[in-house]
């Protein structure tokens, strides 16, 4: 179980990547396809967002108990988390492989 507070700061920074994305993709999109001196101004608006608005920032973590490494992003779970649930036949279609 990953501590709380580290659980509550990645959720608050979900919040802060939902509420700048909009600005932020405009941003970029001005890097990209901008004048030189649109550009300039982007970068400069871009550094002045928070911090935590940049999706890189966003942990990914098991929704059971919050582990941070090993996380299968197909089902949302850690490694541990997803080996316990498949052998109790919780996630439907995942079966044990045989050959």
């Amino acid at each position: 179980m990953a501590k709380t507070s580290m659980i509550a700061k990645s959720e608050q920074r979900k919040a802060v990547v939902a509420r700048h994305a909009a600005r932020r993709a405009e941003l970029k999109e001005q890097l990209r396809t901008g004048s030189p001196d649109e550009r300039a101004a982007a970068v400069a608006a871009l550094q002045k967002l928070p911090r935590d608005s940049s999706a890189t920032r966003v942990r990914n973590r098991d929704v059971a108990d919050g582990r941070p490494r090993a996380y299968l992003r197909a089902f949302g779970l850690s490694r541990v988390r997803f080996r316990e649930m498949a052998h109790r036949g919780e996630l439907p279609g995942v079966t044990k492989a045989s050959w």
